[in-house]
């Protein structure tokens, strides 16, 4: 099956949307029990923790970890927003800089300016929507990001949208309230997937959606621990505690350059199977034996694949014994958690 889908659907009682690209599981939201990302609270400061320049706040969902914060006093209130999901047992991570995300626009409270995404190019269009950024700010002290779904797009619904941001962002930034509060719920996978999943697709939500496009076909593959590549080989997949391990196999490919084949060939696909599995933190993968020379071809495929992935993802680098280290935003929940 050729062409993007989007289903929006549910999976267990739990809302849900996929992304099925050439009938390939591209992407894969599903909502969790814990706050989202982009919730944002009003908190009351708890207490520092020394050494490490964080603060523990309350929040009505328990207790937050802020970091890198200075001059906020034990009992003072604060905005925040949820910056991604926690590890067990431990505390929500947030920021005090926060963001009004939709389809076409990001307000930036705390970054004045009006910015265009680097993707739109032609001078032209950037002048359309600069002129149409600028009517709507006028007279806001708010930075603004028209984001690459910009282009071409109608004025009427871009303008709305902005408008819509600078709203909310006003509101909450006006808020004069005391007690620890949750002032905006953040969005859930089917809103998530209109807003990021912008390229032209077919939309898909009728009941039953996941059963009739494959989808649950393609996450019964995903909650498994093995991922096939090109070519014969697999990685597995294997979350841990304290990290992922990822190991990649040659499977049936026999040849000299087996090694280098599956490693570059694990470095195209990894973005996506992380991304469908909702994993994150602390990624080491156990490459096949291939050549030193071949370390910098591979790390440069792999710095490529993640580029266009959603979730922010570090490279790490090389460890002694050989093998790569990433370290990935958690901003997803695991399906495999989730779906039992």
């Amino acid at each position: 099956m050729k062409g993007r889908t989007i289903v929006l659907d549910h999976i267990q009682g739990r809302e849900a949307a996929a992304l099925m690209v050439d009938g390939q599981l591209d992407d894969f939201l599903i909502a969790g029990d814990a706050p989202t990302p982009g919730t944002i609270y009003r908190a009351r400061a708890d207490r520092p923790v020394k050494g490490q320049g964080g603060m523990f706040l309350s929040t009505p969902d328990g207790p937050a970890f802020l970091r890198q914060v200075s001059g906020l006093a034990p009992g003072a209130r604060i905005l925040v927003q949820v910056s991604g999901y926690a590890e067990p047992g431990k505390a929500i991570p947030v920021t005090a800089k926060l963001l009004f995300k939709s389809r076409y626009a990001i307000v930036t409270p705390d970054a004045p300016g009006i910015n265009l995404s680097r993707r739109i190019r032609d001078e032209a269009e950037r002048d359309r929507l600069l002129e149409i950024a600028h009517e709507v700010m006028t007279g806001s002290a708010f930075g603004l990001i028209l984001r690459s779904s910009c282009a071409e797009a109608d004025a009427d619904e871009i303008a709305e949208d902005i408008a819509a941001m600078r709203e909310q962002a006003e509101q909450v930034l006006n808020d004069d309230g005391q007690d620890a509060e949750t002032l905006i719920d953040g969005d859930g996978p089917h809103v998530l997937a209109w807003r990021d999943w912008t390229d032209p697709a077919e939309v898909v939500t009728e009941p039953g959606g996941f059963q009739e496009q494959g989808v649950l076909d393609a996450l019964d593959q995903a909650r498994g621990i093995s991922e096939p590549l090109p070519g014969g080989g697999l990685i597995y997949i294997q979350p841990t505690r304290a990290l992922v391990a990822v190991d990649v196999n040659t499977g049936t490919d026999t040849s000299l350059a087996a090694g280098q084949k599956a490693n570059f060939a694990c470095a195209k696909v990894l973005p996506r199977a992380l991304r469908v599995r909702g994993l994150g933190g602390q990624i080491t993968i156990d490459l096949a034996p291939m050549a030193k020379k071949d370390r910098r071809g591979f790390e440069a495929a792999l710095r490529a694949s993640f580029k266009s992935d959603g979730e922010e993802t570090t490279l790490a680098g090389w460890t002694p014994s050989g093998h790569f280290e990433l370290h990935r935003k958690r901003g997803r929940v695991s399906v495999e958690d989730l779906l039992k």
